[in-house]
């Protein structure tokens, strides 16, 4: 067996056994969801009964704010990407482009600052927002999620940038452009890809981000699914399940149809560095 074939057995087998990690537990998910009695830990003695209860109940039910929290996650997550994806892609310019004292301190201070575990700063940042009056607020949300997710964003397009060459710049400013044009009208439509991937991933972690949410919101009205989730129980206590179920499937639409659909930009950007020479 040549050592082409014996490498594309390997490759093989790793996509396989890859996939079946990653797609097990959705497709479990998803299972027991659409199950009439869901046993969370899959008894082979429990009759399986397909139903769309589970899905009814979440979406009309007044009192488990579903919608509502889905609604916040959405919110929230789109001003936040929109803001740090914008911001980021000025800094990551002018850190990849322009010469100026401190440059490599910015960047490296940036790094060591998300180093920082989130239970260390949100006591903090609680007492802040209680001052400030925000508690239970979309911006009580927003803000941190822009502080936290803000070197993701500016370190992936600051890495795109510099495989850019710098002759695009200097052509532009021929041209009569100044550094903003240059920016927007230039390397920004060349960098899609890697502003598709830098959006996506602030998306997830907004999305998915429990510890803010907990300790920053009291019920629905700026509550995030990840931590409505959370929280969920029935009216005796028990933990219905099939509901989380229904709700976690529903709270992954969002995050599986932006993949699918940019699935091709977010490939490019992520392995452009990879790529280079």
């Amino acid at each position: 067996m040549s050592d082409k074939t014996k490498k594309k057995i390997f490759v093989i087998i790793g996509v396989i056994v890859t996939s079946i990690i990653c797609l097990v537990p959705f497709v479990w998910m998803i299972v027991i969801s659409f199950s009439k009695n869901p046993d969370f830990l899959g008894s082979v003695k429990v009759s399986y009964t397909f139903t769309w209860n589970n899905y009814r109940q979440i979406i009309t039910s007044l009192d488990l704010h579903i919608i509502d929290y889905f609604k916040n996650s959405l919110i929230i997550a789109i001003v936040v990407t929109f803001f740090s994806v914008m911001i980021g892609s000025f800094a990551g310019y002018a850190i990849s482009r322009i010469r100026f004292k401190g440059k490599t301190f910015i960047t490296l201070g940036i790094l060591a600052v998300s180093m920082f575990p989130q239970i260390s700063i949100v006591g903090y940042i609680f007492e802040l927002m209680t001052k400030l009056g925000w508690i239970n607020t979309y911006k009580a949300l927003i803000f941190p999620y822009i502080a936290w997710v803000m070197p993701i964003s500016l370190w992936i397009l600051i890495s795109y940038f510099m495989q850019l060459p710098k002759s695009l710049d200097e052509a532009a400013m021929v041209d009569g452009a100044n550094r903003m044009q240059t920016l927007l009208k230039v390397i920004l439509p060349i960098s899609a890809p890697g502003v598709f991937s830098t959006a996506l991933l602030v998306f997830i972690a907004s999305f998915n981000e429990f510890m803010f949410a907990l300790m920053l919101t009291t019920d629905y009205h700026a509550r995030t699914i990840p931590v409505g989730i959370a929280l969920f129980q029935g009216l005796h206590g028990q933990i219905p399940w099939g509901q989380i179920m229904a709700s976690s499937a529903i709270a992954a639409i969002p995050l599986v149809v932006m993949v699918l659909i940019f699935q091709r930009y977010i490939v490019q950007g992520l392995t452009a560095g990879a790529l280079k020479g």
